[in-house]
């Protein structure tokens, strides 16, 4: 059945519920559908509805129904239940679609004998169901800074964020995706701050996504995306709060999905992905120095394979007369040309971090470790390789993982392999066609209608304060300018500089 015919099929169902005994025959088709009936003093009959996979059964006892088991009055309406249920807000409804929504999450139906039109919903959904018993960042490990990660639950990541950003200004703007999932996403923002247009376009994208269920935010980064074809991913995804906030007070639009550990924030650059919350808890000499280590390292695993290919292949006369020798004797026994070489070796090196990362962690280790060395040196010494070769390889795969954003990494270790191919067929120039290849898509992608290059295309002289290395605090006291942010400052750049002392 296509997608087209489910939406129309769907759309006949809903017609079909008209009235709220319909929907609740409908409902009863389930297992874990509920009812409860009973008499109350007043001489009326009480009927709870709810999903008892959904409700927690502790709240339903000790606050529906001790408290409707109590004297009653006789002319007891659905109105009168806030007076005597010990709930903070209790909603009185009529729409047969409303009631819907809400027993799907979590709520409870009440309705009285005597009010046949009117009936009650009372929130008991068990929030803690599911939840870890830490929320540590697990997969953006950072030594210095907070350690606090997003969890599944939406209503717990909203309560992170409102500890950290302590405003009237921050606002969540709430929508529901997913024909067959009805998963709540909430579009974050600050008030005063983002490019209202920006906003428009946010808003505009999610709420135009048509999909039956939806997992976790990856899943709404494709759909969102400028340019789905590109392996460069558009958005950060991160599971980090102090991440999340600094993209928020920066000018950013965070998006959070009901059972995803995950926030994408937008509009991104290229910058962003080697950006890590660890550059800010640091001087900032040293933040900048391991932000341009990091950068070395990404350019380094991309080019030193394909080199190696374009040098050993068709430009010998560049290797120093040095070096040449260790590797002739290098290569004196393999019996492979330096592209099936360099394929061999990185295939190999991305089957060891698959199985690594599909195992449990202290299986995984032993099998990085073991299966590194014996493979490594086996190849070696059956003459399938070069010892020189390994080592690049090596530490090519090692550099990759710099890489503080985990979709970026995959990104680096994907076009590596295209420029290897290049390198081979047309050696130093098929490298320089590939990297003019890869400028030209990166030029031309965007991040929500924002260029992908930014600072460097176009250029911003002004953002590269923060891009390339961490300036001071004394120097980023303003909003990147390519947001286009309402308010431009972010803190009085005087009460940032250094006091001196009065005896001096």
């Amino acid at each position: 059945m296509s997608i087209f015919s489910f939406f129309f099929k769907k759309k006949s169902l809903n017609n079909q519920v008209k009235t709220l005994s319909q929907l609740l025959q409908m409902l009863k088709q389930s297992s874990d559908f509920a009812t409860i009936e009973f008499q109350i003093s007043g001489g009326q009959y009480v009927s709870i509805s709810y999903f008892d996979s959904l409700v927690d059964p502790k709240l339903l006892q000790q606050q529906v129904l001790c408290h409707l088991q109590r004297e009653m009055p006789a002319s007891l309406s659905v109105n009168d239940l806030q007076q005597i249920i010990p709930v903070q807000r209790i909603e009185v409804v009529a729409d047969v679609e409303s009631i819907q929504t809400k027993l799907l999450k979590g709520f409870a139906l009440i309705q009285l004998s005597s009010d046949a039109k009117g009936c009650a919903l009372i929130n008991l959904a068990s929030e803690n169901l599911g939840l870890r018993q830490n929320n540590d960042s697990e997969n953006e490990f950072s030594v210095v800074g907070p350690k606090v990660g997003f969890v599944e639950n939406i209503g717990t990541n909203l309560h992170l964020l409102r500890r950290q950003i302590v405003t009237p200004n921050l606002i969540f703007r709430e929508l529901t995706l997913g024909t067959m999932s009805r998963t709540k996403i909430v579009i974050a923002y600050i008030d005063g701050i983002v490019n209202e247009q920006i906003l428009q376009t946010v808003t505009q994208r999610v709420s135009e996504i048509e999909f039956d269920i939806i997992f976790d935010t990856s899943l709404l980064e494709q759909m969102l995306s400028d340019n789905s074809s590109s392996p460069f991913p558009s958005f950060v995804s991160t599971e980090r709060v102090d991440k999340a906030v600094y993209a928020l007070i920066e000018g950013q639009v965070a998006i959070l999905a009901d059972g995803s550990p995950y926030v994408i924030t937008g509009p991104s650059t290229l910058f962003d992905f080697f950006t890590s919350p660890e550059d800010y808890y640091l001087p900032w000499v040293l933040g900048s120095f391991f932000r341009l280590i990091r950068m070395f390292g990404v350019l380094f695993s991309i080019l030193a394979s394909p080199i190696y290919v374009a040098v050993l292949t068709y430009h010998y006369e560049m290797i120093p007369k040095d070096l040449l020798g260790p590797i002739i004797f290098s290569r004196s026994n393999v019996p492979f040309p330096p592209t099936l070489e360099v394929l061999f070796l990185e295939i190999t090196i991305e089957l060891l971090r698959e199985a690594g990362a599909r195992l449990p962690t202290k299986v995984a280790q032993t099998l990085g470790i073991v299966g590194g060395i014996v493979i490594g040196q086996a190849s070696v010494d059956a003459a399938l390789t070069s010892n020189i070769l390994l080592i690049i390889v090596a530490l090519g795969a090692l550099a990759s993982f710099t890489t503080p954003v985990y979709k970026m990494s995959n990104t680096i270790r994907f076009i590596r392999f295209p420029i290897i191919l290049f390198a081979a067929c047309w050696g130093g120039i098929g490298i320089a066609f590939s990297i003019c290849f890869l400028l030209i898509h990166l030029g031309k992608l965007e991040s929500f209608g924002n260029p992908y290059l930014v600072p460097l295309y176009p250029l911003r002289l002004k953002d590269f304060t923060d891009s390339f290395i961490r300036s001071s605090y004394e120097r980023t006291v303003k909003r990147p300018s390519y947001l286009r942010t309402q308010s431009l400052w972010r803190y009085d750049p005087k009460k940032a500089k250094q006091k001196k002392d009065i005896d001096e």
